[in-house]
């Protein structure tokens, strides 16, 4: 169910790029099992980003879905891969468990739109945690 404040940034699958160069690569027998990983990535792996979570559906015949609360974000990193065109991101929860978004299209963009979310929910949640005269340092 989809909140009607939710906006989406992004809904769609992995770069095409990942898929062309790898492709390539699996002209010679080093390249071939990166080949098959970017063909399923194409296949089946889907992400959307709102203002609220991320949903990625992957896996084999995509039926691994996992979603996540943007509140839940603690950090995020990022690498750029295809001459930076699309990149790598790992988003680090709260718990400490980690969730890897693969060949994910500007991936900048949508890096800096988690963490202008993630500024403005930590802002929001310090304004609340003031009772009375005392403030939480």
């Amino acid at each position: 169910m989809i909140n009607m404040n939710e906006e989406t940034l992004y809904e769609g699958g992995p770069a095409k790029g990942d898929l062309i160069l790898n492709l390539f690569a699996g002209v010679t027998i080093l390249g071939l099992p990166f080949t098959f990983a970017a063909i399923v990535r194409a296949l089946w792996l889907r992400f959307k980003i709102t203002n609220k979570r991320i949903t990625i559906n992957g896996g084999w015949f995509g039926k691994n879905k996992t979603q996540v609360s943007l509140s839940n974000i603690e950090e995020i990193r990022s690498i750029p891969r295809g001459f930076g065109s699309y990149g790598d991101m790992v988003l680090i929860l709260n718990d400490g468990s980690k969730v890897e978004m693969k060949s994910l299209p500007l991936f900048r963009e949508k890096q800096r739109f988690i963490e202008e979310i993630i500024i403005k929910k930590s802002k929001a949640l310090n304004l609340k945690e003031v009772e009375g005269f005392a403030t939480k340092s």
